[in-house]
């Protein structure tokens, strides 16, 4: 059996995430601990305690969903593992995507998404930014809306192209207000504004680039074991070399998701598993292409029923 590895996105996290994986195997209570130590700081405790508020913060939500993607991964019998054909993450999952690859250790990993989310937090604070999701209008629909509502002062891109009818916008708070009814006057089916601390995916993180291209090159990429689909080009990474430019370029550049899928069905997995809390990857992936059979993994039980399903 050929799987296709998904990795999910900062928003899929949850208070309690992990605690029934270190309740019921050693293993992953001692990547708790290596994560605590890697950081610093308990991030098993607001990974399991939060408050909701503390795990949500970008530089805190990041590693976490990273840790629990990784630690579902590691505890998938050696035989499943290498099954993996091809894989890809959703924005922060693309990180996750490359420990499962191989080309980062978890320490490296931790420390590089913990420092990407202080940086976004950074860009955010210094100017206010926004997202917002467009459904039911094509990305040509969606593009001209940003058009219509961007100027010179106040941009507004299109971010993440997760799902056909499904676009997330991304700009200057005005600039996203603006589009948000360009979008309903072209024919939108609903506008709906997210609740982020940024204008992620968009040219207002151009200021966290510089800081994030020297954390990308002091981790120790190697080559990945499978190929990784990129966000920002919707192709397949083979080598360390373009893995570090790409993890740099995404953070400006849309998340082209649909297009990523297209591109990890030349590989022909047979089954497709998202990694990590929550189905929001399955949840898109049906919508993208109902043929496509999928799987969510987040808590013991489901490694079991994974592993079942596999033949091992």
């Amino acid at each position: 059996m050929r799987l296709a590895v998904m990795m999910p996105g900062q928003g899929s996290q949850f208070v309690g995430m992990g605690r029934d994986l270190a309740a019921t195997d050693a293993r992953a209570m001692e990547l708790f601990q290596r994560a605590d130590d890697a950081l610093g700081f308990a991030l098993s405790r607001v990974c399991w305690e939060g408050p909701e508020d503390e795990l949500r913060r970008t530089e805190n939500a990041q590693p976490a969903i990273l840790l629990h993607s990784t630690i579902i991964w590691s505890l998938f019998p050696e035989q499943i593992r290498s099954r993996a054909v091809c894989g890809a993450g959703h924005s922060l999952g693309e990180f996750s995507a490359y420990v499962a690859a191989g080309s980062l250790s978890l320490e490296d990993a931790l420390r590089l998404v913990r420092r990407r989310g202080e940086l976004m937090a950074t860009s955010g604070d210094e100017r206010a930014g926004t997202m917002a999701a467009v459904i039911g209008l094509d990305p040509d629909g969606v593009a001209e809306a940003c058009r219509r509502a961007s100027s010179v002062e106040s941009v507004v891109v299109p971010a993440n192209f997760n799902a056909p009818g499904q676009v997330v916008i991304s700009g200057d708070v005005s600039a996203v207000e603006s589009a948000m009814s360009e979008a309903t006057e072209l024919g939108a089916r609903k506008v709906m504004p997210l609740n982020v601390s940024g204008a992620f995916h968009s040219p207002l993180m151009e200021s966290a680039r510089e800081g994030l291209s020297e954390a990308v090159a002091a981790a120790n990429l190697q080559n990945p074991s499978f190929p990784v689909v990129a966000n920002a080009t919707a192709a397949a990474t083979r080598s360390a070399e373009e893995a570090s430019r790409q993890l740099v370029d995404q953070l400006t550049s849309p998340v082209r998701w649909v297009e990523s899928v297209a591109t990890l069905k030349t590989e022909r997995p047979d089954l497709w598993v998202e990694l990590g809390p929550g189905r929001v990857l399955c949840n898109l992936l049906k919508r993208i292409d109902r043929e496509l059979e999928s799987m969510a993994v987040g808590s013991p039980e489901q490694i079991a029923q994974f592993v079942e399903v596999c033949g091992d």
